[in-house]
C-alpha cells in the first residue's frame, strides 16, 4: 500500500546529508497544521516506485567541487562491479537496504526496502554520513588510502529522494497495520457514537490499526489509555522510523496531560529562574511561590518535562517547581542537545576499561614487531610478499593531488584540528564544571562517621531498642551522607558490607522490619524512611512488587516533602515509579510518574538504584517524544545507554546510541557516544560500519592516547574482513586502516607517546612497503628512527636497519650505504655476532645494488661465517640464496647452481612457517631460471612446480601468482605443452579473481580463449567462445574500448569456426559499430580489415570478405591516406577474386594495386603487384599484357641472387614465360630463350629434376615445327607497355 506523507518539515525523515533538524515546540508552531484535504489525502493509496535511487558524487573539500578524475575513476570502478555485484551486495545489506541495480553511467545505486526496520536503519546511517565512508571503501583502491592529503581533502557526497523515501516508508508502515499517530486537532465524541469513538487533544499520541477501506480505524490513546474510533483524517503517522520502533517495543503511557503548557523555552537551562505566575502546592513534595519571586534550579529544567526542583531564594524551601510558572528566558540556557549534565556523566559511557587499553596497546606493538635485527633479509624477497603492480601505471590524476613533500605527510593542520569552538561552547564548558558541584544539598560537616557493621547472629532473639541503637543512629541522619552512597547504588552493596552472619535473607529481613517499627515509635523520620527504602528494594529483589510499593509509599509519606537527602528521594520516587508501570497502575502514580522523570533526567551523576529503572527511562522518553522535545528525548536516550550498558544488554543499546548521534549533531560531537558506536557494530560484525563509524569521527578535544589507539585497533581488526582476500600473514595490514593510524599517531605526538609513536611509525611504513611505494615508508621510518634514538640503542639499531631495508627496496644503495657502514663500526665493540652478520648481509644487497660485486660477495661471506658460528640455519640458507643470485646476474652458473641448491637444502631443514617457505619459493625460482638457461628444463620445471605447492600449502596468491607467470612462460615458449599451458593459464585466472584484479583477468581469458583456439576441437572452440565473452564483458566494464573491439572480433572469428554464421555478422559488426562510434578511424580500418580476414582465410562465405575490404576499409584508407594499407587490401582483394574465379574483378583491384605500388616507391611492393596483375592477364588469356607485367616484375628483382628463393622464383617466372610464348603467342624462339634463362636459374638452384623438365621442354620445342616455320626473334615486334617504357598505368 502506497502513501504520501502529511508531515511538517521539520518533522520529516531528515536524510540529508546534514545534521537532523531539531523539532519546534509542537505547542506553538503552526507547522503542526495541515489543511482537512492535505489531510484526507494523508492515507490514500497510490502507485509507489518499489526502488530509491542513491546517486553519488566525488568533491574536493579544498576546491569545493566535483573531483573530475576520482569521480570517472569511482565510475568506472562501479562499472566492473555491475555484473559481479556480490560486493556491493554485501556492502548494502550492512547498510540495511537491497541493491535492485547499478547504475554506472549515471553514479547511482537503485535500492530498495522490505521493512520499516530496513528503512529506519538505512536512513540512520545516511543521516550519520557512514554510507558515503562506505562507498570509499568499494569505490577506491590502495593507492586512495596511502595518499593522505588526497583522502583528507576528499569526501563522497550521496543524495536520495527524501520524499520518495517517505513514501516508501509509509508504505510500509501501513503495510504493517500497526504504528503510531499524532492527533492533527482535537476531537469530541459524536452524540450518535457516544462511547465508541476517542476523544482527542491535539498533538495526542494514538496507536492505531489499520481497518482497510474505512475512514474510522480503531485507536488507543498513550495518554488515557482508552481505546475507540478514531477519524483517519484527523491522524498523521509519526515520521521518524526510531519514534515508531521505540514505541512498539516500550509500550506504555507517555503520561502528559491534555492541557499541558508549552514550556516556551526549547533549551535546557539552569542557574537561577523567576516564577511569573503564583503557585500554592498541591502536594507536600511541591514548592510555595509567589510571583516575581526568584527560585534556585537545583540540577537543570529540561523542555517537555512539567515539573523540576527548584529551591526558594527567599525561605530555603526545596520542592518540585511546574515549570509552566517561571520564565524560561530568566535562566541560563544550555546547548539545546546536550545530553550530559558533567564530566562524570560522559564518562560514565566510556568503555575503554584498562585491559581493552591493554589489548590495543599490545596488539600494535606485536604487529610493528620486527625480526631485522635477527633474521637476515633476501635479495629481491619484496617481489614475493607483494602484488606485482606498480602504484605508478594508470594512475589517475585525481590521485597525484597531493603538495610536494609526498602524500604520506601529514596535513599541517594541528592548530586547527584542536582549536577553541565558539563563546557558546566556552559557556557550556564553564556551566558544566561549575554544575557538579553544586547539585547535591551541602553534606554535613562531619565526615568521620562510621560505616554500619551488624551482627545478626547475636541478641536478636529479643527485640530490645539497645539491639538496633546502632543501625538507628546511622541511619537517622538529616540529609546525605557519603556513606550513605552504598545504599542507594544499583548493585545495593550496603547490605553485603553492613549486615554479615545471616543464613537466610528473610533472617534479614525481620531483622529491617523489626528496626523499622522501633524508628517508628521512636519517630526517627530519617531512619525510619531509608529502612522503609530497604525493605522496599529487597522486596523489589523478591519480586514482591506490591510489598515493595506500600514501603515506598509510606518512605515517601514519612518524608513528607523533605529533599535533604535528595539521592534518597529521586531513588524513592523513581523504585515506585518503577513499580507503577509495571503494574500498570496508571489511575494511581500518574502525577509521581511525573516527578520522578524530573528527577531521573534532571539530576545530573545520579546513581542507578531501580531494577526496573529502564520502564521509567522509557516513559520520560515517550515524554519527550509527546512532547516533541529533543533536548529531553536525547537525555532519556543517555539515560537508556547507561542503564543498558551497566547491565550488558549490548544488543538492545544500538538504536539509543544511533539516536543520540543524530540529536548530538553531525559530525559527532560526542566522543563516547561515537566510540560505543563503533564497539556496538563491532559485536554486531558490520565492519563496514565499524570502519566508517571511526572515519566519520574525529575528536574535538584532547582525549589521550586510549581512545585513538584503541579505534586503530579496531579499524585493523575489521578491515582485513572487508579485503576478500586470503591473508598470506597475520601481521598483513589493509590500506584502509591508514587514516586511524594516522589519527592515533597524531593523538601520540601531542601525549609524547614515544613509545606507541615508533610502533605507529613502524606499521604505517610497514602498510607502504606491501603496496611498492618505499618513499612512504621511508618517510615513517625515518621518524621511527628519531623517536627510537630517545628510547634505547637497541630500538634505534632495529630502526636504522629498517630504514636502511627500506631504501634498499626504493633502489637507493648509496643512502642504504650511508646508514649501514658507521652502524657496522659501532657494532664492531660489541659481541653481538647475529647483529653484525644483519648488517654486513645488508650491506651485500647494497653493495650488490651498487653493481660492486666483489665487495658485496665479501660481506655476504662474512655475513656466512656469522650464521654459522651461531648455528642459525635460516640465516645461512638466506647468505648462501643471495650469494646465488649475486652470481646469477654475472652468469657464473654452476657456482650459482651450486649456492641455490646448498640454500634449498637448508630450508627444507627448517620448520616450516609462511616467512621461511616463501623465501624457499623466490630461491626455486632462482634455482630454475639457471636450469632452464643450461638446458635442465626438467630440473627448471621441478622447481617451478615446488614452489607452487608451497604457494598452495599457505594460501599465499602473490607468491603463486608469481611461480605462475613462470610457468606459463616455460610451457608456451620454453617447453611447448599447450594443454599444461592452459592448466597453468587458468590457475594464473583463479588466483587474479580471487586478488580482484579485472584488468589482469580479462587479459587471461583474452589469452585463455586464443590458446583453446589453437587446439582446434569442437570442444576447444566452444571453451575459447566462453573465455572471449568473459573478456568481453570485463573490458566493457573496464571501458577498455581497444579490447572489448577486439573481443567482438574474436567472439565472431570463433563463431565463423564453429559455423554459427547467424552470430558472424553480429559479432563482427559489433566490434566495428564500436570502433566508429568512438571515432577512431584508425581502430575502424584495422577492425573492418581484420572482418574481411575472417572469411578471407576461412574455406565458407569468402565472397563476404568483399564488403569488408571494398566497402569499408577502402573509403577509410583513402580518407586517411594510408597508401601502404590500401595496397594491402587490394592484393588480398585481387587474391580473393582469382580464387573465386572473378577475373574480370580481379583485373580492376589488381590494376589499382599495382597503381599504388608505384606510389609507396617499394620495389617489393611493386613486384608482388605486379605479379598477381600478370596472374590475373595469364587467367584472362590477356597473353602479351602477361608477358610485359612478368617481365615487369623481373625487372624489379635485384641484380644479383641473394638466396635459393630468388632463383626459384626466377626459374618459375621465365618458365611461365616460356610456357606462354611457346604456346599462346606461338613464338617459339622467344620461348627457348625463356626456358633458357628458366635452366640458367635451375642450374644456380641446384634442383636436378627442375633442370631435366625445362630440358625436355627445350627438345621438345627445337624438334616441333613451330621451331622451324616461325621467324626467329618476334618479341620486339610486340607492345611494351610497361618493360619497355610504353603505356603508363
Amino acid at each position: 500500500m502506497g502513501g504520501c506523507f502529511c508531515i511538517p518539515g521539520e518533522l520529516r525523515l531528515s536524510l540529508g546529508l546534514g545534521k537532523e533538524t531539531p523539532s519546534k515546540d509542537p505547542a506553538t508552531s503552526s507547522e503542526f497544521t495541515s489543511s482537512p484535504e492535505e489531510k484526507e489525502k494523508c492515507f490514500l493509496p497510490q502507485s509507489m516506485i518499489p526502488d530509491l535511487t542513491l546517486s553519488f558524487s566525488v568533491k574536493s573539500r579544498s576546491r569545493r567541487c566535483v573531483n573530475g578524475p576520482l569521480q570517472e575513476a569511482a565510475r568506472r570502478r562501479l562499472w566492473a562491479l555491475e555484473n559481479q555485484d556480490k560486493e556491493v551486495r554485501a556492502l548494502f545489506k550492512d547498510l540495511s537496504a537491497r541493491l535492485v541495480d547499478i547504475q554506472s553511467q549515471e553514479a547511482q545505486f537503485l535500492i530498495t526496502f522490505k521493512t520499516m526496520e530496513e528503512i529506519w536503519r538505512f536512513s540512520t546511517y545516511l543521516n550519520l554520513g557512514f554510507v558515503s565512508a562506505c562507498l570509499e571503501h568499494l569505490l577506491f583502491d590502495h593507492k586512495y588510502w596511502l595518499n593522505c592529503r588526497l583522502v583528507e581533502d576528499t569526501e563522497i557526497q550521496v543524495s536520495v529522494d527524501d520524499k520518495h523515501l517517505e513514501t516508501m516508508f509509509l508504505g510500509l508502515l501501513t503495510h504493517e497495520g500497526h504504528f503510531f499517530c499524532r492527533a492533527t486537532c482535537s476531537m469530541a465524541q459524536p452524540t450518535e457514537k457516544e462511547g465508541e469513538c476517542l476523544t482527542l487533544c491535539e498533538n495526542e499520541l494514538i496507536s492505531v490499526k489499520i481497518a482497510e477501506g474505512e475512514s474510522e480505524w480503531e485507536g488507543v490513546s498513550l495518554v488515557t489509555g482508552q481505546r475507540g474510533l478514531v477519524q483517519v483524517s484527523a491522524l498523521e503517522p509519526l515520521p521518524l522510523p526510531f519514534h515508531q520502533w521505540f514505541l512498539k517495543n516500550y509500550p506504555g503511557s507517555c503520561g502528559l496531560s491534555r492541557k499541558r503548557d508549552g514550556t516556551g523555552s526549547y533549551q535546557i537551562g539552569r542557574g537561577k529562574c523567576k516564577a511569573w505566575k503564583e503557585y500554592e502546592r498541591a502536594e507536600k513534595d511541591e514548592l510555595n511561590f509567589h510571583q516575581g519571586e526568584s527560585i534556585e534550579i537545583i540540577g537543570f529544567v529540561i523542555p517537555g518535562l512539567p515539573w523540576f526542583i527548584g529551591k526558594s531564594v527567599c525561605s530555603g524551601e526545596v520542592g518540585f517547581v511546574p515549570t509552566r510558572n517561571v520564565d524560561p528566558d530568566s535562566y541560563s540556557p544550555m546547548s539545546k542537545n546536550s545530553a550530559f549534565f558533567s564530566d562524570e556523566e560522559r564518562c560514565s559511557l566510556w568503555i575503554l576499561g584498562s585491559d581493552r587499553k591493554a589489548e590495543s596497546a599490545s596488539f600494535l606493538h606485536t604487529l610493528a614487531h620486527t625480526d631485522i635485527t635477527s633474521v637476515y633479509r633476501l635479495s629481491g624477497f619484496e617481489s614475493i610478499q607483494n602484488l606485482p603492480n606498480d602504484l605508478s601505471e594508470s594512475q589517475p590524476e585525481g590521485f597525484r593531488e597531493a603538495q610536494p613533500g609526498g602524500a604520506w605527510e601529514e596535513p599541517q593542520a594541528g592548530g586547527s584540528r584542536h582549536s577553541s569552538s565558539s563563546e557558546d561552547s566556552h559557556l557550556e564548558e564553564e556551566l558544566l564544571s561549575a554544575a557538579s558541584d553544586s547539585y547535591h544539598l551541602p553534606e554535613p560537616d562531619d565526615l568521620d562517621d562510621p560505616e554500619l557493621l551488624m551482627d545478626l547472629n547475636t541478641g536478636q532473639e529479643e527485640e530490645e531498642a539497645e539491639n538496633f541503637a546502632p543501625i538507628l543512629a546511622f541511619l537517622d541522619h538529616e540529609g546525605y551522607a557519603e556513606h550513605f552512597k552504598s545504599l542507594y547504588d544499583f548493585s545495593f552493596s550496603f547490605l553485603t558490607s553492613s549486615f554479615y552472619n545471616f543464613s537466610e535473607e528473610d533472617e534479614l529481613v525481620a531483622y529491617l522490619e523489626a528496626s523499622r517499627k522501633w524508628a517508628k515509635r521512636s519517630h526517627m523520620t530519617w531512619a525510619h524512611a531509608r529502612l522503609c527504602f530497604l525493605l522496599g528494594r529487597l522486596s523489589v529483589r523478591r519480586v514482591k512488587l506490591s510489598q515493595a510499593r506500600v514501603y515506598f509509599e509510606e518512605a515517601i509519606r514519612i518524608l513528607s516533602g523533605a529533599f535533604a537527602d535528595l539521592s534518597l528521594v529521586a531513588a524513592l520516587y523513581i523504585n515506585l515509579a518503577a513499580i507503577y508501570l509495571r503494574q500498570r497502575l496508571r489511575h494511581k502514580g500518574s502525577a509521581l510518574l511525573e516527578k520522578a522523570g524530573a528527577l531521573l533526567a534532571c539530576l545530573p551523576d545520579r546513581e542507578l538504584s531501580a531494577k526496573y529503572e529502564l520502564d521509567v527511562v522509557a516513559y520520560v522518553l515517550r515524554q519527550g517524544i509527546a512532547a516533541g522535545s529533543c533536548p529531553l528525548e536525547a537525555r532519556a536516550c543517555f539515560l537508556a545507554i547507561r542503564l543498558l550498558l551497566s547491565l550488558g544488554r549490548y544488543e538492545e543499546v544500538l538504536p539509543f546510541v544511533e539516536r543520540l548521534q543524530l540529536l548530538s549533531g553531525h559530525p559527532p560531537a560526542i566522543d563516547a557516544v561515537a566510540t560505543i558506536l563503533s564497539f556496538l557494530y563491532d559485536k554486531k560484525y558490520l565492519p563496514h560500519l565499524v570502519v566508517a563509524s571511526v572515519r566519520k569521527h574525529s575528536p574535538q578535544s584532547a582525549q589521550g592516547t586510549s581512545l585513538p589507539v584503541w579505534q586503530a585497533h579496531l579499524v585493523l581488526q575489521n578491515a582485513t574482513k572487508l579485503l576478500g582476500v586470503p591473508s598470506p600473514s597475520w601481521n598483513e595490514v589493509s590500506t584502509m586502516a591508514c587514516p586511524a593510524l594516522r589519527q592515533a599517531l597524531a593523538a601520540c605526538e601531542e601525549q609524547a607517546d614515544q613509545r606507541m609513536q615508533r610502533a605507529l611509525c613502524l606499521i604505517l611504513s610497514k602498510v607502504y612497503l606491501q603496496h611498492r611505494s618505499p618513499d612512504g615508508a621511508i618517510h615513517y621510518l625515518s621518524q621511527a628512527l628519531m623517536l627510537a634514538r630517545l628510547l634505547s640503542e637497541q630500538e634505534a639499531l632495529e630502526s636504522s636497519l629498517c630504514l636502511a631495508w627500506a631504501y634498499l627496496l626504493a633502489s637507493q644503495a648509496k643512502k642504504a650505504l650511508e646508514i649501514l657502514n658507521p652502524l657496522l663500526h659501532s657494532l664492531r665493540e660489541t659481541e653481538s655476532v647475529t647483529q653484525k652478520g644483519v648488517v654486513h648481509n645488508l650491506l651485500g644487497l647494497a653493495l650488490q645494488g651498487e653493481g660492486r660485486v666483489h665487495r658485496a660477495a665479501k660481506n655476504y661471506l662474512r655475513a656466512l661465517n656469522s650464521a654459522r658460528k651461531m648455528g642459525d640455519v635460516r640465516n645461512q640458507a638466506v647468505t648462501l640464496a643471495n650469494l646465488g643470485h649475486l652470481t646469477l646476474t654475472s652468469w657464473a652458473q654452476q657456482l650459482t647452481r651450486d649456492y641455490l641448491l646448498q640454500a634449498v637444502r637448508l630450508y627444507c631443514k627448517l620448520q616450516a612457517s609462511v616467512e621461511t617457505d616463501m623465501e624457499l619459493v623466490q630461491v626455486l625460482l632462482w634455482l630454475a631460471q639457471v636450469l632452464v638457461s643450461g638446458q635442465q628444463l626438467a630440473g627448471g620445471r621441478l622447481c617451478y612446480e615446488v614452489a607452487l605447492l608451497y604457494g598452495l600449502r599457505h594460501r599465499h596468491l602473490k607468491s603463486q601468482l608469481q611461480v605462475t607467470k613462470s610457468l606459463c612462460h616455460f610451457y608456451s615458449s620454453v617447453s611447448p605443452n599447450p594443454e599444461a599451458c592452459i592448466t597453468y593459464h587458468e590457475h594464473w585466472l583463479t588466483l587474479a579473481q580471487q586478488l580482484r584484479d579485472r584488468e589482469m583477468e580479462g587479459r587471461l581469458l583474452e589469452s585463455l580463449g586464443q590458446l583453446y583456439r589453437n587446439l582446434n576441437t569442437a570442444r576447444s572452440l566452444r571453451k575459447s567462445l566462453t573465455c572471449i565473452k568473459e573478456s568481453l564483458r570485463i573490458f566493457i566494464d573496464l571501458g577498455e574500448r581497444d579490447k572489448a573491439t577486439e573481443a567482438w572480433l574474436a567472439a565472431g572469428r570463433l563463431h565463423y569456426l564453429m559455423q554459427e554464421d547467424e552470430l558472424v555478422e553480429l559479432y563482427l559488426q559489433a566490434a566495428i559499430q564500436k570502433a566508429l562510434k568512438s571515432e577512431e578511424p584508425s581502430l575502424a580500418l584495422k577492425l573492418y580489415e581484420e572482418a574481411g580476414d575472417v572469411f578471407f582465410n576461412g574455406t565458407r562465405h569468402r565472397h563476404r570478405a568483399v564488403e569488408y575490404y571494398r566497402a569499408g576499409a577502402v573509403p577509410l584508407a583513402r580518407r586517411m591516406k594510408a597508401v601502404r594499407t590500401e595496397l594491402r587490401i587490394f592484393n588480398k582483394l585481387t587474391e580473393l577474386q582469382i580464387s573465386l574465379e572473378g577475373y574480370d574483378k580481379a583485373l580492376e583491384f589488381a590494376t589499382l594495386a599495382a597503381r599504388l605500388s608505384t606510389v609507396t616507391g617499394d620495389q617489393r611492393q611493386q613486384l608482388v603487384a605486379f605479379h598477381r596483375l600478370a596472374s590475373v592477364y595469364y587467367s584472362l588469356n590477356m597473353c602479351e599484357m602477361a608477358e610485359d607485367c612478368y617481365l615487369k616484375t623481373l625487372s624489379l628483382c635485384p641484380a644479383w641472387l641473394q638466396s635459393p628463393k630468388e632463383a626459384l622464383y626466377y626459374a618459375k617466372v621465365y618458365y611461365r614465360l616460356g610456357q606462354l610464348t611457346f604456346h599462346q603467342l606461338k613464338d617459339a624462339h622467344d620461348a627457348t630463350e625463356y626456358f633458357w634463362l628458366a635452366l640458367a636459374a635451375a642450374v644456380l638452384l641446384g634442383d636436378e629434376e627442375l633442370q631435366d623438365t625445362i630440358r625436355n621442354r627445350l627438345d621438345n620445342i627445337c624438334q616441333s615445327p613451330l621451331w622451324h616455320s616461325s621467324p626467329s626473334g618476334r618479341s620486339s615486334e610486340r607492345s611494351r607497355w610497361l618493360s619497355g617504357g610504353g603505356l603508363a598505368l
